[in-house]
């Protein structure tokens, strides 16, 4: 967000931040269904993920995501937008580093806060007002899973007029919201209750 602020200082960025129980548990749950169903078991990384990346870009020379919500909160936090392999492995020091200092409960808080969501929508507290005109807390469950759906992303769709890739990946990520336990499977997350 910084980065981007700096490399473009005309352009409009809206972000407020907001804790965590401001924030409606369906979407933590959607972006984990979304990004990352790993996420309170794994320290980081995905190393299956990771090593089938690593085997396309021997193949193919261009690395493909893999990335985990802990990888993406390092990334968006420190580093800039590249697939070269130099800023990947900067990103899994990272990583391992928040994972080590940081609960899941604060890693979950701080991607939600810095995500973006759209062209210049930063945090789902920005990006609720901007699509549905409303506090990060009153999110449904098929809003947020939009918000999910347009995370890999946001400068190309958008969650107030999903394309029809957009629509069946909120059917695809309420499906799997449903298959991880709904919002109970995430309330040890929302209370500190995990590392």
């Amino acid at each position: 967000m910084l980065i981007d602020q700096w490399q473009n200082p005309e352009r409009v960025v809206q972000h407020t931040w907001v804790d965590l129980e401001d924030i409606s548990q369906w979407m933590p749950l959607a972006v984990i269904a979304s990004e990352d169903q790993g996420f309170v078991k794994h320290w980081g990384i995905d190393t299956q993920a990771l090593m089938t990346a690593l085997k396309d870009y021997r193949k193919k020379g261009s690395l493909r995501g893999a990335s985990t919500i802990s990888q993406q909160t390092a990334k968006n936090l420190f580093l800039w937008n590249d697939r070269h392999y130099m800023r990947k492995v900067l990103e899994l020091g990272l990583t391992l580093g928040l994972e080590g200092l940081w609960s899941k409960r604060r890693i979950m808080e701080v991607y939600l806060n810095i995500a973006e969501f759209g062209d210049g929508v930063y945090g789902v507290q920005a990006a609720s007002q901007h699509f549905f005109g409303i506090k990060a807390r009153y999110l449904t469950r098929t809003q947020a899973a939009k918000l999910a759906a347009v995370l890999p992303n946001p400068k190309k769709y958008n969650a107030g007029r999903p394309s029809t890739y957009i629509r069946k990946r909120v059917v695809w990520i309420t499906r799997q919201m449903r298959q991880l336990g709904g919002t109970s499977s995430i309330q040890p997350l929302l209370h500190g209750q995990q590392r």
